[in-house]
């Protein structure tokens, strides 16, 4: 009975959020996840029974690249339009948006395994993949210090979730402890899949003179860092500003191009002019990060100087540059325990870190079980 409930409940929330729904899609941000999601506009089911992967987001779906490699042909669904872009680059995907869970009594057809990435918690996901035949697997699971709380309040709905999934593999030994406790079985620590492979450089950009790239960053973090910058290292160095959300783009562009004027400093956008040769740079395109870690001097890290949580530091560390970051890194703990050498600082003290001349290399301290989790897969397909 209770799985009855539980989509009446979801069905419930769905129908009393369209009108606000209606008026999210309007926005740039969710003008295709919302029509796709929530109406399953342009977003059929899955024709072929094959391993279907599920990730949220941008960092999430670039790093199942190294599974999905390993398949002939695979099914992958999304919940952001950012996450989208980067699935339908690889070469055997059939992509789709995941949509709102009760419509996935309609949408979700058998497959063979279903492979979900971290905290992509979907009751009916789970269940309905595993009542029409496929074996489930959670991976990269983890839960935070600042979650946990909140898991365990709910822990009666993640053991019924935890009862339909078959495989999980961890990041850390604490995170098996908290899975278990919540109802998980067959929990295995294999480490962080991020640290699988070296992101591939796709462009080689010639710098001519040292580069401080500012890597997804949120409001007001350009204009602390920009501000810091012009203060300590404006004749010395690029800076090369990278935000999170392309619906902030024009944006940033104002308050940058604000502060290039007012210095008398040059500055363009990427998708203008594709170099960096100017003294800040805003790059409103995406896919261009990886390129930029690779010929980066420093990487400041955002979503740290905010709270926000922080994201990802592995990738810049594969090429070893030199990364600061904020104190706001709850969502990131595990991912930072990974990389030696990342420099913490608070906001008031980042000028004084920039006026270095030099910074520390950082270094990855830790790995991923890969052929044990791809045996798993392979076992029941």
């Amino acid at each position: 009975m209770f799985v009855y409930l539980y989509t009446f409940v979801v069905s419930l929330f769905y129908i009393l959020s369209l009108p606000a729904l209606f008026a999210l899609s309007f926005k740039q941000k969710y003008r295709r996840s919302i029509p796709a999601r929530f109406l399953l506009y342009k977003n059929p089911p899955f024709n072929k029974n094959s391993i279907y992967f599920h990730a949220c987001s941008l960092g999430e779906t670039k790093a199942l690249a190294p599974l999905v490699e390993e398949f002939e042909e695979v099914n992958i669904s999304v919940i952001t339009q950012t996450g989208f872009e980067v699935a339908r680059k690889y070469r055997n995907a059939n992509v789709r948006y995941l949509p709102f869970e009760p419509l996935l009594w309609w949408w979700l057809k058998p497959q063979k395994a279903v492979v979900v990435m971290e905290a992509e918690l979907w009751y009916l996901l789970f269940y309905l993949s595993r009542k029409r035949g496929a074996k489930t697997f959670l991976i990269n699971a983890r839960i935070s210090d600042r979650s946990y709380p909140r898991y365990k309040r709910f822990a009666w709905l993640y053991r019924r979730i935890f009862a339909n999934i078959d495989y999980v593999f961890a990041q850390r030994e604490i995170d098996k402890e908290r899975l278990e406790l919540l109802g998980a079985k067959n929990v295995k620590v294999v480490g962080n899949i991020k640290l699988l492979g070296k992101p591939k450089v796709t462009k080689h950009y010639t710098k001519i003179r040292p580069i401080i790239v500012a890597a997804s960053t949120h409001d007001p973090e350009e204009e602390i860092i920009a501000t810091d910058w012009v203060m300590s290292q404006k004749d010395k160095t690029t800076l090369v500003v990278v935000p999170r959300h392309p619906e902030r783009f024009d944006e940033v562009d104002e308050l940058l191009s604000h502060i290039a004027k007012r210095e008398d400093l040059r500055y363009h956008r990427l998708s203008q002019k594709e170099s960096l040769d100017a003294d800040i740079v805003l790059v409103d395109v995406m896919g261009e990060l990886v390129n930029l870690y690779a010929v980066a001097d420093l990487v400041i890290l955002g979503g740290s100087f905010v709270p926000v949580g922080g994201h990802n530091p592995i990738e810049p560390a594969f090429f070893g540059v030199p990364i600061v970051s904020g104190e706001h890194i709850f969502n990131q703990k595990e991912s930072y325990a990974a990389v030696k050498g990342i420099e913490i600082v608070d906001t008031s003290k980042l000028q004084e870190v920039l006026q270095k001349n030099m910074w520390q290399p950082t270094k990855i301290v830790a790995s991923f079980d890969a052929n044990r989790v791809l045996g798993a897969i392979k076992s029941v397909v």
